[in-house]
């Protein structure tokens, strides 16, 4: 029998953040504000052989995440394996089945399955915490789970993706294109030998829908949101957006709509002078607009051994607190899918870059496809005609429908002097 001075986890998943929570536990056992000493009755991963900075030699062993979850010995269940199904998922379940709180760092799983485990988790009395799964150590799921509950939210945007942040930067930076800058962060550790899931922008997809749901009294909705990586963005446009005062970075937003939420991660300008533009490196930062609190800031890191640890104790402290919250914003009974939202009166500015060849009249005709689409230019750059003939042309516009912009993009596409498929990004919202 456990004393009751003592709480035991089950700890499934060695990675990086797992083994950053074993030295938690190592060296600060008691940090917890009530008292109670943390002790881990089980470990469980993928490979009991693979060489970790962690000793774990002294901690029983499970190969089954499944066994630990449900194990006698443990009193909470903390899940650091990743992935929305599989071992991950499987695991989770059972701990909530047998009435065990569980946290978990895994964004992945509760983007997709959120509002199933919410219910199973309620029904059984058993917490489930995920305050890792956002933004490492930044506090941005307990700010709007917790902090701001007595004020409407009208919106969520920030970057939230260390690696993409990290490659935007180098590339800006070093002046190379993304591939060597990828293949840089992956020998570095920065990014997987697989990618996709970081620089295809679905991590951050998977972030961003926690925070909408939480934003706007919802559940999770993944498959809403608008999901385009950094893949596409090329070194030109980023010393192009610098040369108009902007610097490109990969944006996760939510904004209430209409009968709904957009929801939403892709490129985005942002002005130099902004403080996600500030934001380098691996950096996350993350801004959230309230009716009564107006505009909120954070920022730190947003992955990495210490801080994402450090979020996971702070959960593990909640359970051991007994605080008692719903999963989301309210009773998981209550809460439906966030529908996205109609997009028909969204309005946005557009950063447009053209590769022309040099004729005359070329301008007129593409101020003229612009104005058919009642698109309305609010800046001009055109840079000196290449050995090649071939000339880079830069503009933004005025604020516009996605219809007007995609319009205006098929008509400036089709003229003769147009080389290749006008490149558009967002800019920002300030």
């Amino acid at each position: 029998m456990t004393p009751p001075n003592v709480r035991r986890i089950g700890l499934a998943g060695l990675g990086t953040v797992g083994q950053g929570l074993l030295d938690l536990l190592s060296t600060t056992p008691d940090y917890a504000p009530s008292g109670v000493r943390i002790e881990v009755a089980g470990v469980s991963a993928r490979s009991r052989s693979l060489p970790r900075a962690a000793d774990i030699s002294a901690y029983p062993w499970f190969d089954d995440p499944v066994a630990l979850a449900t194990a006698p010995g443990v009193d909470i269940f903390v899940e650091l394996i990743g992935g929305s199904d599989g071992p991950a998922k499987a695991a989770v379940e059972a701990a909530l089945n047998a009435g065990k709180a569980v946290v978990t760092a895994n964004k992945a799983l509760i983007a997709h399955h959120g509002l199933e485990l919410a219910r199973l988790a309620e029904r059984k009395g058993a917490p489930l915490l995920y305050e890792a799964a956002v933004m490492g150590g930044a506090p941005a799921v307990k700010l709007l789970r917790e902090g701001l509950v007595g004020d409407e939210v009208l919106s969520v945007a920030g970057i939230l993706n260390g690696t993409c942040n990290y490659i935007l930067t180098q590339m800006e930076e070093s002046g190379r294109d993304f591939a060597d800058v990828l293949a840089d962060a992956q020998r570095l550790g920065y990014a997987e030998a697989d990618p996709t899931m970081d620089v295809g922008g679905f991590d951050a997809a998977h972030k961003i829908a926690i925070l909408a749901a939480l934003a706007f009294n919802g559940a999770p909705n993944f498959a809403a949101a608008s999901v385009e990586g950094i893949e596409a963005v090329e070194r030109i446009d980023i010393q192009l957006a610098k040369e108009l005062g902007f610097r490109i970075k990969l944006i996760a937003s939510a904004e209430r709509g209409e009968g709904g939420a957009s929801v939403q991660v892709a490129p985005a300008l942002v002005p130099l002078d902004h403080p996600l533009a500030g934001a380098g490196g691996a950096l996350n930062a993350l801004f959230i607009e309230g009716r009564k609190t107006g505009r909120l800031f954070l920022q730190g890191a947003g992955a990495g051994a210490g801080p994402t640890a450090t979020a996971v104790a702070a959960d593990i402290a909640d359970v051991v607190a007994g605080i008692d919250r719903p999963v989301f914003q309210r009773a998981a009974e209550q809460l439906q899918p966030l529908p996205a939202a109609d997009r028909a009166g969204r309005t946005s500015r557009i950063y447009m870059r053209l590769i022309v060849r040099d004729r005359p009249g070329v301008l007129a005709h593409v101020t003229d496809a612009l104005a058919r689409a009642s698109v309305s230019i609010d800046s001009f750059l055109q840079h000196p005609v290449a050995p090649t003939g071939l000339v880079p042309i830069v503009l933004t516009t005025q604020p516009a429908s996605d219809a007007a912009i995609l319009d205006a993009v098929e008509h400036i596409a089709a003229l003769d002097s147009v080389v290749e498929r006008p490149r558009t990004i967002r800019i920002a919202r300030n």
